[in-house]
């Protein structure tokens, strides 16, 4: 345990908080919490409630706001510090460091000092619903947001389609009905679905079914509360043989028989064995 501002090396410690429970906190977030120098968060309100939770006094130390609005003149502040050999905690407001929060910059900008960087890690909601939902998680792809306007929406769930991992977004009461409609469109109605409410809190929900499923539920129902909507991947294609001669004799005349493998094989999801011996035949005019 850490037990004096003195013990704490100088950098820059990024600490994960609560979505929701306040004991999810980590141990260790509570021993940087009580020894860095310099306290940097994205809302200083949720962080002073939540190192009084945990009876953590601030003692003077100086509590910095950072995020999306005051990030390009807060950084310098903070590198300064860093500079100065001091040790700085940076808190996201929920959940952990650099996921959907404004902390990705002042991150690139520490490494390209070239100053010290560490991470405690906790509480995520994008694990904590990957866990409840039972879909696959040996592949899953977090896109966050998806964009308000539907003709951007639609274009971003169209390259995400075919991607062969359970997809993972975070999404806002009043948009998500309209998210649900679209994914049923273009990913397909029968895909597995699983809506995750307010995880770690009071009132967390999880709702599972198929993307038509869970959009007609939500037609008849107005939710509250923070989301994570969970969707598994589409149904692998089945693909010709003839397609994959046709994938190879395009492949062959610009890249090796390996490189041509390889590549033939990611674009159709095929085991790259198989279409290395197909490659070879083809190289030896069989």
């Amino acid at each position: 345990m850490i037990d004096n501002l003195s013990t704490l090396a100088p950098g820059l410690y990024l600490i994960a908080t609560p979505i929701g429970a306040a004991r999810d906190i980590t141990l260790r977030a509570l021993d940087l919490l009580k020894s860095a120098e310099v306290l940097v968060a994205e809302d200083t309100r949720s962080l002073k409630r939540l190192m009084d939770i945990h009876g953590i006094d601030p003692a003077g130390r100086p509590v910095l706001s950072y995020h999306d609005h005051n990030g390009a003149k807060m950084r310098p502040r903070i590198l300064e510090r860093l500079r100065a050999g001091q040790s700085v905690l940076y808190a996201s407001e929920a959940g952990s460091p650099l996921v959907a929060d404004p902390g990705y910059d002042l991150v690139r900008d520490v490494i390209e000092a070239g100053l010290p960087l560490s991470c405690a890690p906790g509480p995520s909601a994008v694990i904590a619903a990957l866990c409840l939902s039972g879909l696959p998680s040996d592949r899953f792809l977090f896109a966050g947001f998806l964009p308000a306007a539907q003709n951007r929406r639609k274009t971003a769930l169209e390259e995400l389609s075919d991607v062969p991992a359970t997809l993972i977004f975070y999404e806002s009461p009043r948009r998500i009905a309209a998210l649900l409609k679209d994914a049923v469109g273009i990913l397909s109605g029968d895909r597995k679905a699983v809506l995750c409410r307010e995880m770690t809190k009071k009132f967390e929900e999880v709702l599972r079914g198929t993307l038509l499923e869970l959009s007609i539920q939500l037609n008849e129902r107005d939710l509250k509360g923070e989301l994570v909507l969970l969707i598994e991947r589409g149904a692998p294609q089945s693909t010709t043989d003839e397609e994959i001669t046709e994938a190879l004799v395009q492949a062959l005349p610009k890249m090796s028989v390996r490189d041509a493998a390889d590549t033939v094989a990611r674009a159709y999801g095929l085991k790259k064995r198989d279409v290395y011996q197909k490659a070879l035949k083809f190289s030896k005019g069989d």
